[in-house]
């Protein structure tokens, strides 16, 4: 299994999202988060931070952008250990959002007010997988 973290999403992948509603029902973002050594912004600014600080600051201005669409921050923590399996390196984070739909998030994600403050995202991310899968199994039915 080949893995690639990435900071955005390739031009199919973009198609492959506009062109299809997805899912019916609520769908759950899981983030695997890795994160610069130091920020990097395109201007220079900010030299001092380091990636995981950067990010913060596009947490704080996501999740109110999260709730204003519709969907819920689950869980946010930072990888400890890895229990099973192997990987070269792991990711520093996770994070579970849930959407509504796949629209809440695509509209979310292209908005003006997403875009002001990506660049935090892109400063702090070395890259990220994001995983998208819906709640139709639950431990214990």
């Amino acid at each position: 299994m080949k893995v690639e973290n990435r900071v955005m999403p390739d031009e199919n992948q973009i198609k492959a999202m506009m062109n299809d509603p997805g899912p019916d029902g609520p769908i759950v973002m899981v983030n695997l988060l890795k994160f610069r050594d130091k920020a990097a912004y395109n201007d220079g600014s900010d030299a001092d931070l380091s990636g995981r600080e950067a990010y913060a600051r596009y947490g704080a201005g996501v999740a109110p952008l999260i709730e204003k669409h519709g969907g819920r921050l689950i869980f946010a923590g930072p990888v400890t250990f890895l229990t099973l399996g192997f990987a070269e390196e792991k990711w520093d984070q996770i994070a579970l959002v849930e959407y509504p739909n796949r629209k809440a998030l695509f509209d979310m994600s292209t908005s003006e007010a997403y875009q002001a403050i990506s660049h935090h995202r892109d400063a702090g991310l070395e890259g990220q997988l994001n995983i998208e899968t819906t709640p139709d199994f639950v431990l214990g039915s």
